[in-house]
């Protein structure tokens, strides 16, 4: 370990790595130091490789392929003898895939020059030319100071936690726990009907769970648009979640081998029993540890870290990107950051466009949105115009089994300018990418309704979306309307 770096990055998850991938590429000295440990071993990864994005996928596609082959074969011929899933075995199969992906992150770092330094890391005094980071060695709890010329904070998030609910790791469980239960419980509550709860819920659901599903909002998926969180809500209850809106769960408390659920809709409680209870109700930025007293880091009235459009602090030379900052908590969107921070740090110029960041929930169908919805265009002012069509009508859906959902596109009536894409079907978290393509480049709706999609494909409802804007959709009855000028 050197004593003096042109950056040091606090956080090795997926904005913290890539931002120090790329400087080692542009020939800066890096260091990324990163105090996890999971299963015993210092991994790099942050929460989306270890406990979050990565693992849960995988879970996501072990039970969808359960579920599949023991309830969907028959109408293809396929007949099967009794299907059975070997929890251990799904369990080992996600942590394998966590570790071929974090180590292939530290070899990255060290094909790039990062010193991977395994600890924590604090920014003492971030006013100078020469930062102050305090290093705290994870073996030895050992002290040492870095300086750098410059320092990316990107410590990213942990779980909420709730008084009414708190975790033991064993009946009552964070999304981190709720990714290594040894064998399906009978009876699952989860607080939450958010991304992480709806599909830890799923998960548990395919493998035989039966799942109740709280949520305090009154409106299911109320960051999505009405119509797909409304078409959402009704496949998701016919897959067997049982998701209770605007019950509030006011205690929750281990009685032996159970947990006893208390909640409480339209003043009415109600008691109920699970075998395990997850808790995500979101999750906080982690700054323990993160800011000395005299950093001179200016917070927010939330208590995130303060920046600009760049991602720059009040400090020169002091950027901080992904869940410590403003905006959605998404891998993705700290990725972007981290590259624009170290970009902007060699001289270039990088701008994230956040107009065009894509939320996706990996349920199945997926439930993804790009740019506006109906209700945030018509708040902002704009003239609306909308066009979807659905799944069913689509000839590579019906092939595949996969007919159900629909896509929706939100347009600006006046200049026809594409503004959000909405998709709730198989791959929808693809098929939203051409939505975000299309309103990078500014497109309109008129420009997707002159692209030739291939046939058939799932895309294709992209197409007729956009030709359902104008009252033109060819495999869709639709009263016809008269396209503006």
């Amino acid at each position: 370990m050197k004593d003096n770096y042109d950056l040091v990055v606090i956080g090795g998850g997926p904005g913290g790595y890539e931002a120090a991938i790329r400087a080692g590429q542009l020939g800066m000295s890096v260091a990324c130091i990163e105090k996890r440990v999971y299963k015993g071993e210092p991994a790099l990864g942050g929460t989306c490789l270890n406990v979050g994005c990565i693992p849960s996928k995988a879970l996501l596609d072990s039970s969808h392929r359960y579920e599949a082959t023991k309830h969907d074969l028959a109408e293809h011929g396929i007949s099967t003898g009794d299907v059975a899933i070997d929890v251990e075995q799904m369990i080992e199969r996600k942590e394998n895939i966590v570790k071929q992906l974090t180590g292939g992150v530290a070899a990255l770092l060290k094909g790039n020059g990062v010193d991977w330094l395994q600890g924590w890391g604090t920014l003492v005094d971030g006013k100078g030319a020469d930062k102050q980071v305090k290093f705290t060695a994870l073996e030895d709890e050992s002290e040492s100071t870095i300086t750098a010329k410059n320092v990316i904070l990107a410590a990213g998030s942990v779980p909420i936690e709730i008084p009414v609910a708190k975790t033991d790791g064993e009946r009552i469980v964070d999304s981190t726990g709720a990714l290594d239960f040894t064998e399906t419980p009978k009876r699952l509550g989860v607080i939450g009907a958010g991304v992480i709860g709806l599909e830890l819920g799923s998960v548990w659901r395919r493998l035989g769970a039966e799942v109740v599903v709280y949520e305090a909002l009154p409106n299911f998926l109320a960051a999505a648009d009405k119509d797909i969180a409304k078409e959402a809500g009704k496949m998701l209850k016919k897959q067997g979640l049982d998701i209770r809106v605007d019950t509030k769960v006011t205690n929750a408390e281990v009685k032996g081998d159970e947990v006893v659920v208390t909640s409480e809709k339209n003043g009415e409680a109600s008691e109920e029993s699970f075998d395990k209870l997850i808790v995500c109700v979101g999750r906080r930025a982690y700054s323990e540890k993160l800011l000395g007293e005299d950093s001179g880091i200016e917070l927010t009235e939330r208590g995130l870290i303060d920046v600009d459009d760049q991602c720059k602090t009040n400090l020169d030379g002091v950027y901080a990107i992904g869940d410590l900052v403003r905006g959605p908590m998404l891998a993705h969107k700290a990725m972007e950051e981290g590259m624009m921070a170290v970009e902007r740090i060699h001289g270039d110029k990088m701008q994230v466009n956040y107009d065009t960041i894509i939320n996706v929930i990996y349920t199945h169908p997926e439930i993804a949105w790009v740019g506006m919805t109906e209700q945030d265009a018509e708040a902002a002012g704009y003239e609306v115009k909308t066009g979807s069509f659905n799944l069913a009508a689509n000839g590579r859906a019906l092939a595949q089994s996969e007919a159900q959902g629909s896509i929706k596109v939100v347009a600006d009536a006046k200049t026809d300018r594409l503004l959000g894409m909405h998709a709730i079907c198989a791959g929808a978290g693809d098929i939203v990418h051409q939505g975000m393509i299309a309103m990078e480049f500014v497109s309109s709706i008129e420009d997707l309704q002159l692209m030739t999609f291939a046939h058939p494909t799932i895309s294709e409802a992209v197409h007729e979306a956009a030709l359902s804007a104008d009252g033109r959709a060819i495999h869709a009855i639709q009263r016809k309307k008269r396209k503006k000028k």
